[in-house]
C-alpha cells in the first residue's frame, strides 16, 4: 500500500470581476498540485509538482499571489488542468493507495475541479487520512480549533527548506507531520462523496445591495470598494461549508 500525501493552491475570482449576483461557476479554481507517493515504510518512492492554467479565474487573485507566489505569467505557461489531471493519475499508480491531506477541503474541492472539467473521478482513491484532525487531537487543542499545518512543523521541530502555501512543500510538511505522529491508531477512512446528484431547488441570489447596507449601518459610515470586495468574498467563501467545525 502507498500514501499519496497532496496539498492544492488555488486561485478564485480577481476583485475587478466580481459583480452583483455574480457567483462564479466554481469557486475555487486549483492552479498547483504538489504531492509526495511514500511506500508502507514510509520512504518516498517519487513527487509530483505541477502549475496548471487556468481557465476559469485566468486573472489571479492579488491575494493569492502574495500568499503563494506564484504569477500570472508562470501560470499562462503551464498546462491545463485536464493534462495535469492525466499526470496526477499516472502518479497515483494502479497499487492500493490512500490520501493524506492537511484537513479534507483538499479532497473536496479536488473532486468539486475534476467534475468541473468533466473528467472522471472513478481513478482517485477513496481512502483518507486527516492528518491535521490526529494533530489537533495529539496536541490537545481546545474544541472547535485546529492546529496549522505551520504551528505543527514548529512544535514537532521540523526543519523548514521551503515556503508555506506552496502546494508541494506544504505536503512534504504534511508528510513529515505524519510520520512524526503515525501510530497504528491512524487508520484510513473513506471518503463520503459530496458531489451525488442533488434535487433542484430554486436558484437564490445575493441582495448585494442589503448586505452592504447592513454593513454600514453596524459600522455608521460608507464602505470602501476593497471592503465590500471582501464581505462579497467572505459571503460566497462561507457559503461552501468548507470551513464549519462540527461539535464532537
Amino acid at each position: 500500500m502507498n500514501y499519496i500525501i497532496f496539498d492544492l493552491e488555488f486561485n478564485q475570482q480577481h476583485p475587478d470581476d466580481i459583480k452583483d449576483d455574480n457567483k462564479p461557476e466554481l469557486l475555487f479554481e486549483i492552479i498547483q498540485i504538489g504531492a509526495l507517493k511514500l511506500d508502507s515504510k514510509f520512504n518516498t518512492i517519487s513527487t509530483f509538482n505541477y502549475l496548471i492554467k487556468p481557465n476559469i479565474h485566468t486573472k489571479i487573485h492579488p491575494y493569492v499571489e502574495n500568499l503563494t507566489k506564484i504569477t500570472e505569467d508562470e501560470l499562462n505557461k503551464a498546462l491545463d488542468f485536464k493534462n495535469v489531471y492525466n499526470e496526477f493519475l499516472k502518479f497515483i499508480g494502479n497499487t492500493d493507495s490512500v490520501l493524506v491531506v492537511w484537513g479534507t477541503s483538499d479532497i473536496k474541492e479536488l473532486l468539486k475541479n475534476i467534475e468541473f472539467n468533466k473528467l472522471s473521478t472513478s481513478p482517485i482513491p477513496k481512502k483518507y487520512i486527516d492528518i491535521q484532525s490526529y494533530a489537533t487531537k495529539l496536541f490537545k487543542l481546545p474544541k472547535g480549533q485546529k492546529i496549522g499545518l505551520k504551528k505543527a512543523v514548529e512544535v514537532l521541530e521540523i526543519a523548514v527548506d521551503g515556503e508555506f502555501h506552496d502546494a508541494f512543500f506544504d505536503a512534504h510538511y504534511t508528510s513529515e507531520v505524519f510520520k512524526s505522529i503515525y501510530n497504528k491508531k491512524i487508520i484510513p477512512q473513506v471518503y463520503n462523496k459530496t458531489l451525488e446528484k442533488r434535487p433542484k431547488v430554486k436558484k437564490e441570489k445575493l441582495d448585494s445591495k442589503a448586505l452592504i447596507n447592513e454593513f454600514e449601518k453596524i459600522y455608521n459610515r460608507k464602505m470602501s470598494k476593497e471592503e465590500i470586495q471582501i464581505i462579497r468574498l467572505a459571503y460566497f467563501m462561507g457559503k461552501t461549508k468548507q470551513f464549519i467545525i462540527k461539535d464532537e
